[in-house]
């Protein structure tokens, strides 16, 4: 077996880190379930789980995957034993489920950026905007651009470490930074901008108690899918890591500048659906094209800003992807000795092949969505937190401390914040979830079964 990669850079890691928490998870579904949680309402619940769960979460993976060099499923077999060494599965089911519906959607954004390179977003209203959405994403088309992202993954990570993810996020990151910023200055000076702030910035308690039952899953779900948290991805990246860093001041860094960038996006979207006269709580997971195509076709340079906004969810969406292809790829290289090449087609025909449902019905995007979000993402988390908290509490202050020194209290703190707050509401948040989703089965998708 050939020598493990390592990252080149500090710098490289965190951009990697960061791309593959800064994606759709961020551009595309942030706005769509701040919608659908009642804007601000639901901002201020994720905010709180960002708090909570985020930097102890994410340290939980680094340090697993420092410690043994693996990825998930070796290293849960290595360090559990046992019937942990099956938790690993998990995370492959979970990033290979939601790669598989991730690159459908990336299609999709790739696909209206070269609409506005064409005819442009020229909709009548919000009905024109819905047949525009429908013609790309079922059909031909969406399988053609699902196909044409899954392709550019599979290019950028049969690559390798150094020349290809890392080269890669070193490029993008950066460009994503300046992108979203730029958008986000416009779009304050639409004169819906005061209105969408109001919606965005101005929590509701009455909304959040009357509606705990969805945000909190929902919630919980978002943040681990925007952090990459669940999905065994930050346990791949950290794998690589080949010297001692500080752990905690770099995932300090990757989850601030996640949640910066998804309120950021924020900025840009509601002001933009405010200004255009668009409804922000479409409940649908083609909200964001609805809107943001009737908003684009209303403002002055609509076509430029547009293919703007497509062009910087692909580059987000595509610095994900890779993530999520590298674990498989990790795993197939690590368990069966493929060479790099070989084990990125595999991984990633497999994931392509899973996906192509979703490019005819959009119910099989709610079907993979709903479950690796509300369910998968949060067992996995749940269950690491136990491990890590309960099973193995002295070899991961061990970990913790390479690169950091004596943890002192601080060590003991974080273990105890993995073993109750994060376990608890990760427990409730999943129980919530499950019942969420037994609901999509028994009604929406037993009716579209029987219809």
């Amino acid at each position: 077996m050939a020598e493990r990669e390592t990252w080149a850079t500090r710098t490289g890691f965190i951009l990697a880190a960061v791309g593959s928490a800064v994606g759709l998870g961020n551009i595309w579904r942030f706005p769509f379930v701040v919608g659908e949680g009642g804007g601000s309402a639901f901002l201020f619940v994720y905010l709180l789980f960002i708090v909570l769960i985020g930097v102890p979460a994410i340290l939980v993976e680094f340090v697993i995957g420092r410690r043994t060099e693996l990825n998930p499923v070796g290293a849960l077999r290595e360090l559990g034993g046992g019937a942990w060494r099956y938790l690993g599965y998990v995370f492959f089911v979970t990033a290979f489920v939601i790669l598989s519906y991730y690159s459908v959607v990336a299609g999709w954004f790739v696909r209206y950026f070269l609409i506005g390179l064409g005819e442009g977003y020229d909709v009548e209203d919000a009905e024109a905007a819905g047949a525009l959405f429908e013609t790309v994403s079922v059909g031909l088309d969406s399988l053609a651009f699902h196909a044409l992202f899954m392709a550019a993954t599979i290019g950028i990570v049969a690559l390798g470490i150094r020349r290809g993810i890392e080269l890669a996020v070193k490029v993008m990151v950066p460009a994503l930074v300046v992108l979203l910023v730029s958008l986000a200055v416009y779009a304050a000076t639409l004169p819906g901008a005061g209105e969408a702030y109001a919606y965005y910035l101005s929590p509701d308690f009455d909304v959040i108690a009357e509606n705990w039952r969805t945000l909190l899953p929902d919630a919980a779900g978002q943040a681990f899918f925007t952090l990459s948290l669940g999905m065994g991805v930050m346990i791949v990246y950290a794998s690589y890591l080949g010297e001692d860093r500080n752990l905690a001041e770099d995932g300090a860094i990757i989850v601030s500048l996640d949640t910066a960038f998804a309120v950021l996006v924020g900025f840009v979207v509601f002001p933009i659906i405010f200004s255009a006269g668009a409804d922000p709580e479409q409940e649908t997971v083609g909200a964001i094209f609805f809107s943001l195509t009737e908003a684009f076709s209303g403002v002055t340079g609509g076509t430029v800003l547009g293919m703007l906004f497509f062009g910087t969810v692909a580059i987000a969406a595509l610095s994900s992807a890779i993530s999520l292809l590298e674990f498989v790829v990790a795993y197939f290289m690590d368990e069966f000795g493929l060479r790099r090449r070989s084990a990125a087609l595999v991984a990633g025909g497999s994931i392509f092949l899973l996906g192509v449902p979703v490019t005819q019905d959009l119910i099989f995007l709610d079907l993979l969505d709903g479950f690796a979000d509300a369910i998968l993402l949060v067992l996995g988390g749940l269950m690491l937190a136990l491990f890590v908290g309960w099973v193995m509490p002295d070899v991961a202050r061990e970990e913790l401390s390479r690169g950091i020194g004596d943890l002192g209290s601080w060590g003991v703190a974080w273990i105890w914040a993995v073993r109750v707050p994060i376990v608890v509401v990760l427990a409730v948040a999943l129980g919530l979830g499950v019942i969420e989703y037994v609901e999509f089965l028994t009604e929406d998708f037993a009716g579209w079964l029987s219809g």
